[in-house]
């Protein structure tokens, strides 16, 4: 009767526990559920606004780029007229004509020099003085475009156009010749210094073409003729097509820039919503599938075994380790053995204590390597941004045309002897340039390479102590010197140290990453002060034999009161940075070498030295004696 009233309770057990899994199951699918469909509707709400926002900012950025492209091509044409019609030869030229100014001024070779395909000057009652049109392919003139190109400056309402402009004497606009789009500069014809009655207008003009605007815009583009200042955008499933009116001189579109573009934002925002939606429904399809099969076997059970252990602890107050009693199966011997098994981890883990303290000191050694690595790339990376943003000493598109020039027969002496004058100084302000690049390489291939030597030698620094051998401290200071020039954020500093050899005895790469993390420290601390600075190194021999590097620096300073701190591994001076890993690193390096590091400062804004002593290097004699 016992015997079967205790399986009875064990099925009435398990029946509860699936009933509790399967309520648990249940709420969650319902969880689930709802939080899928939550998630689909808030990501509907969000994405699809903010990517159709997106898209419109995305026109408004090419209607307005394209708009300050015309803009630009305009203003350069308008550029060019102003320095015509603030002239004089152009104010006497206009009250009485002269051959000599328009072979000189006017000329086929001007024109191009201008870069501008027409050119015309006309009285203020917009009658003609001269016009000429030259074709950019055959280099001829094209009188139907000239005389179209009169024709609509004289319509043109030139008075108003100038006269609402910033400069109130030049203007721009576009134009429409035929089948021709042109940009139009038109400037009143005065003084040079401004001043007189205006004599008429001087007109420049160049064509803008499909080519040219699809070059402008890095677009496949084209001149529209028939944009009428119709829709601005024309939008399909997948593409957009964009038309910015090209404004005449009465504010009326002459020709539309028309593009095509892909809708990347919105198919974007399309394919995250459905890549959302899918996600939510696999994430919770697995989700419930672990999650019923996870509460079984890391739920339930679990929880019957603990309340038994857990009451007997309780009752007891001791974490002794509990009988197992290896008949029973049901949940007191499972929290049983579990309960065991934690203590026997607990003791192991105690165990473990030494060996992470071991790990935890190479954790440390590998970050000080990284904080040196860190420093030393620090040149390589200033080298690298300057060598990008280095323009070219001389236009290449200047220096071709005088190399044009110079193969024309006809430039006289004077004016090729400039040109040649230009071209050798153009030449060597390349080679100028080439050299200072290279020797900025130089720098970095040494930065470089004392990187990789840092990275391979951890593994040997790691299981032994640093060799020592007779190192030049004034070679290694060189180096790190060139090098520390270039990891400064902007600041000019000023080095100073001995020529003479100085040898001491320490370990070659270990000295230099000091050497370098000081130079770094000291540089740092001038770009704090004001960004420019001194940093001065003195090499002595002290009364005990041995040898002291001084670093002076006229930074910042420090606090005297902080002198204590310096070395312990996260203390820094500077309240904006964090880490103060490099002198802990720096002065456990010095000990290793059998030497001391020190440093030293009157206060904030009087600078600080640095001071590291190592042993002089074991004379021949010596070796030899204490060989023998």
């Amino acid at each position: 009767m016992a015997a079967r009233k205790g399986g009875l309770t064990r099925v009435l057990d398990r029946a509860r526990a699936a009933s509790l899994g399967g309520k648990l199951l249940i709420i969650l699918a319902g969880v689930g559920l709802i939080g899928s469909v939550a998630l689909t509707l808030l990501l509907a709400m969000v994405i699809t606004p903010n990517f159709n926002a997106l898209e419109r900012q995305s026109i408004d950025g090419h209607v307005e780029r394209t708009r300050a492209t015309l803009n630009d091509f305009a203003v350069k044409v308008e550029n060019s007229v102003r320095d015509y019609g603030d002239w004089n030869s152009s104010y006497d030229y206009i009250a009485a004509p002269t051959q000599a100014f328009e072979e000189e001024s006017f000329s086929p070779l001007a024109m191009a020099n201008l870069d501008v395909d027409g050119m015309a000057y006309l009285r203020p009652d917009k009658s003609l003085v001269i016009a000429r049109w030259i074709d950019p392919k055959t280099g001829t003139e094209n009188n139907t475009l000239r005389h179209a190109m009169v024709a609509v400056m004289r319509q043109a309402p030139l008075d108003a156009v100038i006269k609402a402009s910033k400069s109130h004497s030049s203007a721009h606009f576009f134009a429409r010749l035929d089948n021709v789009v042109v940009a139009v500069g038109a400037a009143q014809i005065r003084k040079s210094d401004g001043g007189g009655k205006p004599r008429g207008y001087v007109i420049m003009v160049r064509r803008i073409t499909s080519t040219n605007l699809s070059q402008l815009l890095q677009v496949a583009a084209q001149i529209d003729l028939s944009g009428n200042g119709g829709a601005l955008v024309t939008t399909s499933s997948d593409r957009m097509k964009i038309a910015v009116p090209v404004a005449g001189a009465d504010g009326k579109p002459v020709a539309a820039a028309s593009f095509s573009v892909p809708r990347d934002v919105s198919l974007l925002g399309r394919h995250m919503l459905w890549l959302a939606v899918l996600g939510s429904t696999i994430l919770l399809a697995i989700v419930l599938t672990v999650l019923s099969r996870m509460i079984s076997r890391l739920v339930l059970k679990p929880l019957g075994r603990v309340e038994g252990h857990m009451q007997r602890v309780r009752d007891s107050g001791s974490l002794s380790v509990l009988e197992d009693d290896a008949k029973r199966q049901d949940e007191i011997a499972s929290l049983g053995r579990s309960f065991n098994s934690m203590l026997v981890q607990l003791k192991d883990l105690r165990e473990q204590v030494e060996v992470q303290s071991f790990a935890l000191g190479r954790s440390e050694s590998a970050v000080a390597v990284m904080h040196n690595v860190r420093n030393a790339l620090n040149p390589v990376s200033t080298i690298l941004s300057a060598g990008i943003g280095q323009t070219p000493p001389v236009d290449r598109a200047t220096l071709d045309k005088v190399m044009v020039e110079l193969a024309r027969d006809d430039v006289s002496g004077e004016r090729r002897a400039k040109l040649a004058a230009f071209a050798a100084a153009a030449v060597d302000a390349e080679d100028k340039q080439r050299a200072e690049r290279r020797d900025q390489l130089q720098v970095g291939r040494d930065a470089m390479r004392q990187v990789l030597e840092i990275i391979g030698a951890q593994q040997q620094l790691a299981h032994e102590r640093p060799p020592l051998e007779e190192c030049d401290a004034t070679q290694i200071i060189a180096q790190n010197a060139t090098i520390a020039r270039h990891s400064g954020d902007g600041a000019s500093i000023a080095f100073a140290f001995p020529a003479k050899p100085h040898p001491v005895l320490a370990n070659r790469l270990l000295l230099s990453q000091v050497v370098g993390n000081l130079f770094s420290n000291a540089a740092e601390a001038i770009a704090a002060s004001g960004g420019s600075g001194n940093i001065c190194v003195t090499i002595n021999e002290t009364a005990d034999g041995r040898v002291e590097i001084a670093i002076r620096d006229t930074g910042e300073g420090f606090d005297p009161a902080d002198t204590p701190n310096l070395f312990q591994r996260g203390f820094s001076t500077r309240a904006h940075k964090s880490g103060g890993l490099g002198l802990h690193w720096c002065a456990n390096s010095m000990t290793a070498m059998e030497g001391s590091l020190s440093l030293d400062s009157d206060g904030s804004g009087l600078g600080a030295v640095a001071r590291l002593t190592l042993k002089m290097p074991v004379a021949e004699e010596a070796k030899a004696n204490l060989a023998a």
